[in-house]
């Protein structure tokens, strides 16, 4: 039986977009108002991070080391060294780039209490291009030891990451988009560290996604109903540790797993599903993502689009793994 906890999405769809960088400064703020160990530090990122409020409300927890990550992921580590929880935030593309020493020694390595949170991550910037497109994220962070990978789906599983983070020990990695979704989970839900959430049963064929792509998912879910497909979607917003009951259920139950992420096909959730299935159950997949290039300058939805990272493009791949026309 699988560990998978289960959300229901009954009712009237939610067709309001939202920011899940207000979702995560909101948290932060509330956070900190309890726990006087919250801190934040940012890399001259103050407006894209959204957290001009928390510094005028927390001046001496809110540190700006400039354009400087290395630095930024060293004082984070260092502070809590001396007992603080520092949120270290800043661009994603920049933040593990820049520095990925700093993270896998200074914070895998050493396990020190400092969550990441990665900003407008994925293809977010857009019309900045390739510098600033972080799709190779998940792939560095998902592999470094002891370094949790959280890739929230909307603002309210944004916001319970969140706060589950300030009750984890532990480094921590979370991927914030500013890209507009929708809510996919309903109030009062509680965010488990290495479990995937079922948003809808099925037995036909299982859809995988993460962060910005969920929505879109269960979009192509319905479609897919139109045909008579019955599809299972799991939001599998913990990357590392991952549930690996979730996946290999899927495996056994279901004719296959389509994965989407607005990420490179290399190394992230559809690398990790199916390292997963090649040892223990091997099943037919469809990985969509960015296929090993270096995604084009252009707007978000322009982006998306371009990569077949649709609800039709889901809904394709998985008439293609099930031997359907489309």
């Amino acid at each position: 039986m699988s560990t998978t906890s289960t959300v229901s999405t009954a009712g009237t769809p939610n067709t309001r977009l939202y920011d899940c960088r207000d979702a995560y400064s909101g948290a932060l703020e509330a956070m900190a108002e309890k726990d006087s160990r919250v801190c934040a530090l940012v890399s001259d990122s103050v407006s894209s991070t959204k957290l001009k409020s928390f510094s005028q409300k927390f001046p001496d927890r809110f540190v700006n080391v400039g354009i400087a990550e290395q630095n930024l992921v060293g004082v984070g580590a260092g502070l809590a060294n001396g007992g603080m929880v520092p949120y270290v935030c800043a661009a994603s593309c920049f933040l593990t780039a820049r520095a990925m020493e700093q993270v896998k020694v200074d914070l895998g390595y050493s396990k020190s209490n400092v969550k990441l949170c990665g900003m407008s991550s994925g293809m977010a910037y857009g019309e900045l291009g390739p510098t600033h497109h972080s799709i190779e994220d998940l792939a560095w962070t998902r592999i470094i030891p002891n370094l949790s990978v959280v890739v929230p789906a909307d603002p309210i599983e944004t916001a319970a990451a969140m706060h589950y983070s300030l009750e984890h020990t532990g480094p921590m990695f979370l991927r914030i988009s500013r890209m507009p979704v929708r809510a996919v989970h309903g109030e009062g839900f509680q965010f488990t560290l290495g479990k995937a959430n079922i948003l809808r049963e099925g037995t036909d064929v299982t859809l995988m996604a993460n962060g910005v792509m969920v929505s879109r998912t269960l979009d192509a879910a319905d479609t897919l109903a139109q045909l008579g497909i019955d599809a299972r979607v799991l939001n599998m917003s913990s990357m590392s540790p991952i549930d690996v009951e979730a996946i290999l259920d899927a495996a056994r139950t279901t004719r296959g797993i389509v994965t989407a992420e607005e990420a490179l096909t290399a190394g992230g959730l559809g690398g990790a599903v199916a390292e997963i299935l090649a040892v223990h159950h091997p099943a037919s997949m469809r990985i969509l993502g960015v296929p090993g290039v270096f995604a084009p300058t252009g707007s978000a939805e322009f982006l998306l689009e371009h990569f077949g990272l649709t609800a039709k493009g889901i809904h394709n791949a998985a008439l293609d793994l099930l031997g359907e026309k489309s």
